[in-house]
């Protein structure tokens, strides 16, 4: 069966019902659990993807940034999307997003298709993402800047925004769900502070709380920890997993590989703008593709016993060879030098 009618079979709607998550607290193992047995191989198929991508080209000129021929992203876990700088990452964000144009293929969110739509009306169904240099406006206070990520306000409309009383409620809602965000975030002592005063690990923080407004189901997260305060940094690593727990699916791309190991159900790694592995953390960081694509071929490799001893055995002719070369105290060489600095 070919991959798209697969993702097809699988998909909610497909089916006929919408997936339940699980109720006992404990998303993490189940996310695990969900990756169990898979093969670890480019484009491999998930029990339940919320996202499905097929066969995605973006071109710059002659450069090909992004040539992903099929990638799921599994609902309900933490998916990491590493690679070097300059393997596509960022593109293939804005490209799922709405926020640039692919040249060809498609991809389909809850078994919708949704390449051609606008980034706002990607956000209104459901799948946000963050950006690696934040977005808060900076001379706006915290609270309005968290009242703007509010989806389908009724004040939006220039007739209804005639008439308060159907807009006051909606808006005394709206601040409510701000105050909270912002309490579970830790932000609701900078509430009124203009955003542009925050540190940038709070601006971070700043920005997933506003991305979590419209309720979504799929939070995507361009470098989460670029730019973060060590001191911050766990408190961010927190709340990425608390979205999971309370049921979202987060993909996110990141250079800290200590935070792809703690949090990550499952990592794609891209080369070139193409998915060149998938797998859990641990098989992902032994793999040769990515060690020598990614890490580097050298990458923490201890010398065998046998190579040491030839490097050495190098190193020390080298320096034999040299020395041969140099005059010695006796050579005529060193008495001429020897006769001219005693004439001077």
């Amino acid at each position: 069966m070919h991959a798209d009618e697969a993702a097809a079979d699988r998909s909610p709607k497909a089916a006929g019902h919408t997936p339940q998550a699980p109720t006992d607290g404990n998303r993490g193992a189940h996310a695990t659990a969900a990756f169990a047995g898979l093969a670890t191989e480019p484009g491999v198929a998930k029990p339940d993807p919320i996202l499905v991508v097929d066969n995605v080209v973006r071109r710059f000129g002659g450069l090909t940034a992004v040539d992903v021929e099929h990638v799921e992203i599994q609902r309900g876990s933490i998916t990491a999307l590493i690679g070097p700088n300059g393997a596509g990452k960022t593109t293939f964000f804005n490209q799922l997003t709405g926020f640039d144009s692919a040249d060809a293929g498609q991809w389909t969110f809850n078994g919708r298709r949704i390449n051609g739509l606008a980034a706002h009306k990607i956000a209104r169904i459901g799948m946000v993402r963050t950006f690696q240099l934040t977005k808060a406006l900076s001379k706006l206070t915290v609270l309005e800047n968290m009242r703007l990520g509010a989806q389908k306000q009724i004040g939006e409309s220039f007739l209804r925004a005639l008439i308060p009383s159907l807009w006051r409620d909606q808006e005394d809602e709206i601040t409510q769900r701000a105050e909270e965000l912002l309490t579970r975030f830790k932000l609701d002592a900078k509430r009124g502070d203009f955003a542009g005063s925050l540190s940038g690990g709070q601006r971070k923080l700043l920005e997933m709380a506003r991305a979590l407004m419209v309720g979504p189901e799929l939070v995507m997260l361009d470098e989460p920890m670029a730019g973060v305060n060590p001191a911050l940094t766990q408190s961010l690593l927190g709340h990425v997993k608390d979205l999971r727990e309370q049921g979202m699916t987060v993909l996110f791309v990141e250079h800290d590989m200590d935070m792809v190991r703690d949090i990550s159900d499952w990592v794609v790694v891209m080369a070139q703008g193409q998915v060149i592995a998938e797998g859990p953390p641990g098989t992902i960081m032994s793999d040769t593709r990515v060690v020598d694509a990614y890490l580097g071929a050298h990458h923490d490799t201890p010398l065998s016993a046998e190579e040491e001893e030839r490097q050495l055995a190098e190193a020390e002719a080298e320096l034999e060879a040299k020395a041969a070369q140099e005059p010695g105290p006796d050579s005529p060489e060193t008495d001429a030098t020897a006769q001219e600095g005693a004439g001077r």
